[in-house]
């Protein structure tokens, strides 16, 4: 089974200019990966093409700046590191709220 959730937020610099937005989905295949791994990363436009394709697919979406950033960093395909495993199981057990509502509905 997989989750996919998208982690999205705005960074300003120090001058208050909006920075492009940052985009980061992630996935979980628990019998394939050992941790959580970065599906798709962008900035700016792509990150737009990003939301977009979630929205589409109604898939999660949870902004978070901090974590946009900091996943931002970590290479396509390759799990998350594990100084950020708690806060993306925080992700994750947003994602399966949002499911319980769906099934619950």
């Amino acid at each position: 089974m997989s989750d996919i959730s998208d982690t999205s937020g705005k960074t300003k610099d120090d001058k208050n200019k909006a920075q492009p937005k940052t985009v980061v989905a992630l996935g979980y295949d628990p019998e394939k990966d050992k941790a959580p791994r970065i599906l798709a990363s962008g900035r700016g436009h792509v990150a737009e093409q990003i939301l977009a394709i979630a929205k589409q697919h109604q898939l999660p979406i949870r902004e978070d700046p901090i974590l946009a950033e900091a996943l931002s960093q970590v290479d396509l395909n390759q799990v998350v590191p594990a100084e950020l495993y708690a806060v993306v199981a925080e992700v994750f057990a947003f994602v399966y709220r949002l499911k319980q509502k769906k099934t619950d509905s």
